[in-house]
């Protein structure tokens, strides 16, 4: 369905990056795109946009070409079927929920009514549609920004990590609602996000991206589990507190949404500072397992 072969300089925090991207995403397919900032994630996105212009490269959907750097093809952003959704979420302030998804439609047909009225249903915006985003919660703008990207029916959805600015536990049920838009509208979909977490969940494939380039590919299990089977426990946790005690240090760590406190050598703490994102690992051959209440 998308075919890709892009390549741009970009200006990174470490220098000169060369991006160099190939890439194949089948109909309906969730492709998420996971790694470090600056990889090269939004600008690929802002490339299938058109909102970046590659330097070389070309672009193919539904065997429609996008962009051709040697045939000088480069589509504009309205010419071309893509629903785009960023953090922010970019509501019109003066303009009610269902205004905002009508905004989007060309027509006020009966046809084009309904389908809007599914999309608000779907999405459990009914009850809301005459509210202005002023009286909605971060959750209920993200949700409308989500479905005004859909209400055109785009031929490529792309969601720049979309929830990332909302608390756990809503962005926990927005992915729910995200899986299940994906399906039930037959959806095609690049994903970008930091949170492995719901890049496992959501996504059909993965693509690890550093410095630019694909590095590892797969369905995430393929990509997050296969080098984690031989008992071997790793886990990614930020440094809140260093402290001493007698010969050894204490570090508290946040894990996910969890504060844990481990024991550290005079050697492991040199030059860690508080606010450093760390990764620690131990041995986990026969690990107990509960069910959380929460």
């Amino acid at each position: 369905m998308i075919e890709l072969n892009l390549q741009k300089k970009l200006l990174s925090a470490s220098g000169t990056m060369h991006l160099d991207m190939q890439i194949n995403v089948q109909r309906g397919e969730l492709l998420g795109l996971f790694g470090e900032s600056g990889a090269g994630k939004t600008t690929l996105l802002r490339m299938l946009a058109g909102l970046t212009m590659p330097d070389s490269g070309r672009i193919v959907v539904d065997g429609i070409c996008w962009f051709d750097s040697v045939k000088k093809i480069m589509l504009a952003p309205q010419q071309r079927s893509i629903g785009l959704v960023f953090q922010d979420y970019a509501l019109f302030p003066n303009m009610s929920v269902r205004a905002n998804l009508a905004y989007a439609l060309s027509g006020k047909d009966s046809q084009q009514t309904a389908w809007l009225d599914q999309l608000l249903s779907a999405t459990g915006l009914s009850a809301l549609q005459d509210r202005m985003p002023a009286q909605l919660s971060g959750g209920q703008q993200q949700r409308v920004a989500l479905a005004r990207a859909i209400v055109r029916k785009p031929q490529l959805l792309l969601l720049d990590e979309p929830l990332s600015a909302l608390d756990l536990a809503m962005r926990s049920r927005l992915q729910d609602e995200l899986q299940t838009l994906h399906r039930e509208f037959g959806l095609t979909t690049i994903l970008v996000s930091h949170d492995i977490g719901e890049v496992f969940k959501l996504a059909d494939k993965v693509q690890v991206l550093q410095q630019g380039r694909v590095v590892r590919s797969g369905t995430p299990a393929q990509v997050f589990l296969q080098q984690r089977l031989a008992g071997q426990l790793n886990l990614r946790a930020q440094v809140l507190a260093i402290r001493r005690e007698e010969v050894v240090f204490i570090l508290s760590l946040l894990v996910g949404q969890e504060i844990v406190e481990i024991i550290a050598s005079q050697d492991e703490v040199d030059d860690l500072k508080i606010g450093a994102h760390i990764s620690i690992s131990t041995k986990a051959f026969s690990p107990l397992i509960f069910k959380s209440s929460a």
